[in-house]
């Protein structure tokens, strides 16, 4: 594995593949297995994502803080990548992708253009907040901020941390807290206990999983930590110590009900309300979408093997609809063994008997994971009940009321609301507010369908002017000849 490349020999390639973790490591692995030209590129400085993020470099990982497998894993993906040579691009930012699949990179020396055959994305996700009263208030972070903070930089998120929102990340945080050493004051679960119920069929699939769901819940119980099911953050209030967290019942919608709150006294909350696939570069690709809220929201339309609507441009992992980690990496190498076939480089014979093999392999790793995006899915009695003045885009500062105010006077998709109020125009690009903005837009329009989503935009980073214009003098500038008088 190399983090440079000779971008003169190998600027036209086979493959490109943007994101590094199980679903784009293991297809470069697929891809490179085949016989392909791969380059894989990753804005992190090695391979892993967020499941198995890597410790910096001199960093010794805290005890208990990610499982001895989760580590191992995520050593031996890294350890595979470099003996098979891989070409990865590490610290490289993709700002822009053109019709004819070029891809425009920034690197630490500058910015360098690639024109691969066929681009697969592997991008994952982004975590889903549903805003409330102080949730921008610094020390109120995700629970995936949470989790890089303890796996990646040996650090509590805070001394006594309120752990809220839904689905399995709840668990896995309070118990890197408490491992680490820190103090959890309860866990706040939008979830029923009925509702875990409700999943032990497909969990059954993941036995290995389920057993450690189990402990997890005995580690809070030994701890005295305080679940509250079917709760969720009204409010927090910052306090002289911390915070001071109001929380109150809600229904199964994730509205809340009346009655007194219970208030937390805390020096932070980490809060996350499931995960949205990232659909940035389909979108600005023009691929076909379509909105399915148990796979997270809005995802590019593509068969079992990851090609999408664009000749050329496949999908891979949670971005392609949330399934989980363990499922990821067989399906980046489906899309994969997807690209080799469509590009001639494998026989008939090969990608049949290896398609059912990885279809076989995913399938209940697959299973478990719709069960614990289900839990993660979009309450929309929670976003019904986001007060007038919250913000929801932070970038730009919008609220609530302007979001529904945009609503009375005639905006009736995303695009419109983005115009009128800036919602999405900031350096996330929407990524933070676009599934709430949506969701609040619906209310008045109807349907998630009919709200649409936004349009896919350059850059797709924030990216500086001299990183894109690289070192030039007035002498690099062509001076176009007068015309003729």
């Amino acid at each position: 594995m190399t983090n440079e490349a000779d971008s003169s020999a190998l600027r036209k390639i086979d493959l490109m593949i943007m994101g590094a973790g199980p679903a784009g490591a293991r297809a470069a692995l697929r891809a490179k297995a085949s016989g392909l030209r791969v380059v894989l590129v990753d804005e992190n400085n090695d391979a892993g994502g967020q499941v198995w993020r890597p410790l910096p470099d001199g960093f010794s990982r805290l005890s208990g803080v990610a499982s001895s497998a989760e580590a191992r894993d995520g050593d031996a993906l890294r350890l595979e990548l470099r003996k098979a040579g891989v070409v990865c691009l590490f610290g490289h930012k993709v700002w822009n992708i053109g019709s004819d699949l070029r891809t425009d990179v920034i690197s630490p020396e500058g910015s360098v253009s690639w024109l691969p055959s066929a681009l697969l994305v592997a991008t994952g996700t982004t975590e889903r907040v549903i805003p409330f009263t102080g949730w921008t208030a610094p020390g109120v972070m995700g629970l995936a901020a949470a989790t890089i903070l303890l796996k990646s930089q040996n650090m509590l998120p805070g001394r006594s941390t309120l752990v809220a929102g839904n689905g399995p990340l709840l668990l896995a945080v309070a118990n890197g807290i408490l491992k680490a050493g820190g103090q959890v004051a309860a866990v706040i679960d939008l979830a029923s206990r009925t509702d875990w119920m409700l999943t032990l069929p497909a969990l059954k699939a993941r036995p290995d999983l389920l057993w450690q769901g189990l402990r997890w819940q005995a580690n809070l119980r030994l701890a005295g930590v305080p679940v509250l099911y079917r709760h969720g953050i009204d409010s927090v209030v910052s306090t002289p110590q911390g915070f001071d967290a109001h929380v109150k019942p809600v229904d199964s919608s994730g509205a809340p009900l009346s009655g007194a709150a219970r208030v937390f006294s805390v020096d932070c909350v980490t809060v996350g309300h499931g995960l949205v696939p990232g659909t940035d570069v389909t979108r600005l690709l023009r691929a076909r979408h379509r909105y399915a809220a148990e796979s997270g929201g809005w995802i590019a339309e593509s068969d079992e093997m990851g090609r999408t609507s664009v000749k050329g441009l496949y999908i891979a992992g949670d971005g392609a609809g949330v399934a989980g980690a363990a499922a990821a990496g067989a399906h980046g190498e489906l899309a994969a063994l997807a690209c080799a076939n469509d590009l001639g480089r494998i026989s008939t014979e090969h990608y049949s008997r290896e398609r059912t093999a990885l279809l076989s392999q995913r399938r209940k790793p697959a299973l478990f994971g719709r069960a614990m995006a289900g839990l993660m899915a979009l309450r929309e009695g929670a976003v019904a009940a986001i007060k007038p003045e919250t913000i929801v885009c932070r970038c730009e500062d919008v609220t609530r009321a302007e979001i529904d105010a945009a609503a009375h006077e005639g905006a009736r998709d995303l695009n419109q609301l983005k115009a009128w109020t800036r919602c999405g125009m900031g350096p996330c690009q929407g990524r933070t507010c676009s599934d709430v903005a949506g969701a609040l837009l619906a209310i008045h329009v109807g349907s998630r369908e009919d709200v649409g989503c936004f349009t896919g935009r350059a850059p797709l980073r924030p990216v500086s002017l001299a990183e894109v214009a690289g070192q030039y003098t007035y002498a690099d500038i062509p001076i176009p000849k007068a015309a003729p008088l």
